[in-house]
Parts: structure tokens; C-alpha cells; sequence
């Protein structure tokens, strides 16, 4: 039986997210927090509470056995972009893109 969280519309690109996405995918959720507890990176504190949350809705189902949760996927998509401006040389401007990420983390029983 599988269990999902989702987050949406969180402020960091997904590119990011998806380097730390990567090295915890397939892991038991046990050994996939203690990785992300030790990674510097922000969006391994993003994920850690992610899972918590998908731990938590797993917990709500009767029928489910929480100590033998894994890690099944996690999707890591493009959320819609904060459009700026900043001021340049001569007057002119550039766009700068501050981009949304929408995370998907699905857990499985092993």
C-alpha cells in the first residue's frame, strides 16, 4: 500500500531539490531522515519534513505497518516563477526567475 505527501508551491528550484531527491530514493524511510539529517544542503531539510509528513499520514491507516515504510519515489517538479526585475548598466533591466518547486514524496511498504 503506498502513502503520499505533497508540498507545492515551495521557494526553491527544483534542480536543487532534486540533487538531495536522489541520494535518499529507495531507502527506508529510517535510513533516508538519518542521511538527510546529516546533508548541509537546504532542501534536505525540506525533504526530512516532507517525509515526516507522509510517515504521519501512513500512520493514519489502520492497515499499514509504519517501521517497514520505504521510499518509493519522489517527483520533483517546476512550480509556477516569481518574475523580478533588477536594474542594470545604462538603465536597462533584467528578469530575474525565482523558481517554485512542487514535491512529491510517495512511500511504499517494503
Amino acid at each position: 500500500m503506498e502513502v503520499k505527501a505533497v508540498a507545492r508551491y515551495v521557494r526553491i528550484s527544483p534542480t536543487k531539490v532534486r540533487k538531495v531527491a536522489k541520494a535518499v530514493k529507495g531507502k527506508p524511510v529510517e535510513d533516508g531522515l538519518s542521511v538527510l539529517g546529516f546533508m548541509p544542503q537546504r532542501s534536505a531539510k525540506l525533504l526530512g519534513k516532507i517525509i515526516r509528513s507522509a510517515v504521519a499520514n501512513a500512520d493514519q491507516k489502520p492497515d499499514i505497518e509504519v517501521d517497514n515504510l520505504s521510499i518509493a519515489n519522489i517527483v520533483v517538479n517546476q512550480g509556477p516563477s516569481l518574475k523580478r526585475f533588477r536594474p542594470r548598466a545604462m538603465g536597462r533591466a533584467t528578469r530575474i526567475l525565482k523558481r517554485t518547486s512542487h514535491i512529491t514524496v510517495v512511500l511504499a511498504e517494503e
